[in-house]
């Protein structure tokens, strides 16, 4: 064998990362240097941090982990099996009945992640032979679990209705099962699934309806419920809804859950293989998530601060001629246009010493990068009031 047949395996590697640098699409990871809050240490120095999923201001509160430290010393760190051999442990117990509970269902099952969660579902619903119908701009999680899935995947223009009624017409009837899937609040724009509607065609063409309520999980709904509380949709009477949250945002702590009927929860355990292969959610986030949601059912106040704030935000954006899209929520979307803007827009922003995030294709659709603001429920009026001041700046010496 010869010198020349070594050949480096990942020399494709290095050329599509140049492409990416050169399309200014490369990805680095942030390091911060403090725990999550209102304010973090980067690279040094403290900034006002717009960045997070922690809507509710609960990743650092001392009440979850005080939780997480009794599980951590009475269960250990770690579940160290799948639920289904030996992992599932009185934490996982107790978080679940107080899941289903709060969200009004019979039962709810939890995983190690939103991710997973998304995955398992889509998965264990819909196979080959069935049909997905998946909006357009629904999270990564949810569009792998529809690929994975085997099924027929037909995705529909965002939130459109008459498009996803005329891919129903046309492809339904010749699918096994039906399976319509949609985010209740869309990550990176901050608006909302028509879900009464989506609910209506689910009846009408006889399919499931699987609603990711991830970034409105102890947001939205006067219970913190998210969207489907907020439009009085009944999950625990309509078999036809499948309801998944996360543990990671809004909750404080990390993980996701499916809540819904008992055989559909029977029907996850038995079918989705990321429950069923994975090592369980970790004691001590499980006792932590279960604080957090006590949290939320005891303080509605942080979630009314949250969305009021929000809604200044928008305000006073558009006021200085920014494009927030249809943001409806703690999520508000500063839509520049090109990659490198963005980049330039959150670097002058982090300059400042606010932290805010660029997000470029792939996470949006080319042409629509932009800002992504993210507010929690520990800022204050005066922090929105800094963020506008800094926004006011760029546009004055853009024009």
């Amino acid at each position: 064998m010869t010198a020349e047949r070594f050949v480096d395996a990942t020399d494709w590697m290095a050329s599509e990362l140049d492409e990416r640098r050169q399309q200014e699409l490369y990805r680095t990871r942030r390091r911060v240097d403090s725990g999550q809050g209102v304010r973090v240490r980067l690279r040094g120095r403290e900034c006002l941090n717009f960045s997070s999923n922690d809507y509710l201001n609960l990743a650092g509160d001392l009440r979850l982990a005080r939780a997480a430290a009794t599980a951590a010393r009475r269960y250990g760190c770690g579940a160290g099996a799948s639920p289904l051999v030996s992992g599932y442990l009185p934490p996982h117990r107790s978080l679940e009945r107080a899941l289903a509970r709060w969200e009004g269902t019979e039962a709810a099952l939890v995983f190690p992640s939103g991710f997973a969660a998304n995955l398992a579902a889509v998965t264990a619903l819909a196979g080959r032979g069935d049909a997905v119908f998946s909006d357009e701009r629904n999270h990564a999680s949810l569009i792998d679990g529809c690929r994975l899935s085997r099924a027929a995947v037909h995705v529909y223009r965002h939130a459109d209705v008459d498009h996803l009624e005329s891919l129903l017409t046309k492809k339904r009837s010749s699918s096994r099962r039906g399976l319509i899937v949609t985010d209740s609040v869309f990550s990176m724009d901050g608006d909302f699934a028509p879900l009464p509607d989506l609910l209506e065609l689910a009846v009408r063409f006889d399919c499931l309806l699987l609603i990711d309520e991830a970034h409105a999980t102890g947001v939205l709904g006067e219970r913190g419920r998210g969207l489907t509380h907020l439009w009085s949709l009944h999950v625990p009477s309509d078999s036809r809804l499948v309801k998944i949250g996360t543990l990671s945002e809004a909750l404080g702590a990390q993980g996701g859950f499916v809540c819904g009927t008992r055989r559909l929860v029977a029907w996850l355990v038995n079918q989705a293989r990321p429950y069923v292969f994975s090592t369980a959610l970790a004691p001590p986030t499980a006792a932590a998530a279960r604080r957090a949601v006590a949290v939320v059912e005891t303080e509605p106040e942080r979630r009314r601060k949250l969305l009021d704030l929000a809604e200044r935000l928008r305000d006073r954006l558009r006021g200085l001629g920014y494009d927030v899209g249809e943001s409806r929520c703690q999520i508000v979307p500063v839509i520049v246009g090109r990659p490198r803007t963005a980049l330039e827009l959150s670097r002058k922003l982090e300059a400042e010493g606010l932290l805010v995030p660029a997000i470029r294709p792939p996470s949006v659709p080319p042409g629509t990068s932009r800002l992504r603001v993210s507010l929690t429920a520990g800022h204050t009026e005066d922090d929105v009031e800094q963020l506008v001041a800094a926004f006011g700046r760029l546009a004055a010496n853009k024009g």
